[in-house]
């Protein structure tokens, strides 16, 4: 019989730390002749060459796991990284090969991408990652049943809940887990800089990414929720703002009854509770066409 979602016993809430490992690989999909810019691609490799050492050691301290969605195209490129991070206990999970623009692939052309990505993870580091989260967080209505296909067993990257739950494939009976996340907690919103491809200019102060962060994080676990935090080792691994990270893990392990773990372990726990699917509804154009046609005419 399906259950309400509750979490294991002893805990209220659950909080995990991801990094999204992009390096390069995100601003080439954004402009592909963007390898000419030398800058920015070492911009972009700082997250592996530099910031993830940083951050292993931080988790490290604070004898957490975490949660690290890499591209195909990142662990090819940085394969004792991604193989460290392994090595290291941590969850390899899967997004993208080169963090390409979901929103405009074709069904096939995403099953392309979700089998070069595993094929490039297994290939580097032996993983067979049982997690997903799509390149910009913009997932397909065909994406649940392609995860399903491969054996996937969660994603991340809907917006729509506080806490997991069963997301139904519209195309059949089967389901994943959804593992919902937020922009307002994630670094890019924060940190993401740099001239002729992104941000507005303004870099927030750490501090203040900091407070907003925690005030989600407490709200959460009043709520019985689960917080998912998305950094980009690139941003949030540089010196000051990954000072702040570990302060941050401090204050959230020290929340009575926070499972602070990684996504996979809060997976298998939504999946052992029987939860019935919810299976989203897509508009058609003539419905949406309807719902202004009192303005259109």
């Amino acid at each position: 019989m399906a259950r309400e979602f509750t979490w294991p016993a002893g805990t209220r809430a659950a909080a995990a730390f991801t990094f999204d490992l992009d390096a390069e690989s995100c601003a080439l999909a954004a402009d592909r002749s963007s390898h000419d810019r030398m800058s920015l691609m070492s911009h972009q490799a700082y997250g592996p060459q530099t910031a993830v050492p940083r951050l292993l050691a931080i988790l490290a301290r604070q004898e957490i796991t975490a949660t690290f969605f890499v591209p195909g195209l990142s662990a090819e490129m940085y394969p004792d990284t991604v193989r460290r991070i392994v090595d290291s206990g941590h969850e390899i999970a899967h997004h993208g090969y080169t963090h390409e623009p979901m929103g405009s692939l074709t069904r096939v052309q995403e099953a392309r991408v979700l089998d070069r990505g595993l094929d490039a993870l297994d290939a580097v580091a032996g993983v067979r990652p049982v997690g997903y989260r799509a390149p910009w967080w913009e997932l397909n209505w065909h994406t649940p049943e392609l995860l399903i296909e491969r054996g996937f067993r969660y994603e991340s990257s809907l917006l729509d809940g506080d806490r997991p739950y069963a997301l139904g494939s519209t195309e059949s009976d089967a389901s994943l887990v959804e593992i919902p996340v937020d922009w307002a907690l994630d670094d890019w919103e924060q940190y993401a800089f740099f001239p002729g491809w992104t941000g507005s200019g303004v870099i927030e102060s750490p501090a203040k990414a900091k407070e907003m962060w925690l005030l989600e994080a407490r709200a959460m676990h009043r709520e019985n929720g689960c917080f998912v935090l998305t950094n980009h080792p690139f941003l949030s691994g540089r010196p000051g703002r990954a000072h702040q990270l570990e302060e941050l893990i401090e204050q959230v392990k020290a929340l009575p009854g926070m499972w602070v773990t990684t996504l996979q372990q809060i997976a298998a726990h939504a999946a052992s509770l029987d939860l019935p699917p919810y299976r989203h509804r897509r508009m058609s154009a003539e419905q949406v066409r309807d719902a202004f046609a009192h303005i259109d005419e």
